[in-house]
């Protein structure tokens, strides 16, 4: 019988702990344990967006857990960041790099240590035209000229790109229970966020998803050969929504991660 895990899931922007359901279900029926967060003002979180001032605010939630597991080594987790949760998971490492296994990023902002987790996000926005944006909304408090400061996923967005390869029922889901999501560019621009010691010393996977318009393929190995990972794995006509897309072989392939990160 397989060894018990712990899987660790944290949601992108807009999202909610709710769209690990269906993986989550399949990872807890082969017998691990998994933890899915809703992280500040996100999910059924009860802040709103005005609420959320900081990054800190934001990760909060993911903090808290880390604090509360014992700092021994059999309760290391697998941490899973899917999309901007790469940057949340990333500051999970650098504080608590001994209570995780391995983290893993399902198509997801993967900094370098020696660049602000920050640079990422202004390279996705200078490859990004507005046009392939179409319906979502976007806040600019720091004026136009400088990256928005808040996003929401638009319906017509999640119809045609983010949910393309979804089942229609998991469309509708995602468009009743998106929320608008902070994207703290001047918390995440500060410098010495992550360091080579902490951050750099937790195995790292990618998880590279082949269709997904939202972080393009190019925009993913570009963070790979910059910030290169123990492993990169690909999962084929995934699209950006790959645990709702694909479950069944996304927890596999979480599992299989798992078993070699010991």
């Amino acid at each position: 019988m397989e060894r018990r895990r712990h899987f660790v899931l944290i949601h992108g922007s807009c999202h909610g702990a709710w769209c690990w359901y269906k993986v989550a279900s399949l990872l807890k029926t082969a017998g691990h344990q998994v933890t899915t967060l809703d992280l500040g003002a996100s999910g059924v979180h009860p802040k709103r967006l005005e609420e959320i001032t900081s990054f800190s605010d934001y990760l909060q939630p993911l903090m808290d857990f880390f604090v509360s597991l014992p700092d021994e080594p059999d309760h290391k987790v697998i941490l899973v960041g899917h999309s901007y949760a790469g940057l949340c998971i990333s500051l999970a490492m650098e504080r608590f790099p001994n209570k995780i296994k391995v983290a893993v990023f399902i198509a997801a902002y993967m900094p370098h240590h020696s660049t602000p987790p920050g640079t990422l996000i202004q390279e996705y926005f200078k490859r990004t035209t507005v046009e392939s944006l179409m319906d979502c909304q976007f806040t600019f408090e720091n004026g136009l000229d400088r990256p928005p400061t808040s996003a929401l996923f638009g319906s017509k967005f999640m119809e045609a790109i983010a949910y393309r390869y979804c089942q229609l029922e998991d469309l509708e889901l995602g468009k009743m229970l998106v929320r608008p999501s902070g994207l703290f560019m001047e918390d995440l621009m500060s410098g010495n966020l992550l360091t080579e010691e902490k951050f750099g010393s937790v195995d790292r996977v990618f998880i590279e998803l082949e269709g997904d318009e939202v972080m393009t393929q190019e925009f993913q190995r570009l963070m790979i050969q910059n910030s290169p990972p123990n492993d990169v794995k690909v999962i084929r006509e995934a699209g950006h929504m790959v645990m709702l897309s694909k479950p069944s072989h996304l927890s596999q392939l979480l599992q299989d991660i798992g078993a070699r990160f010991r």
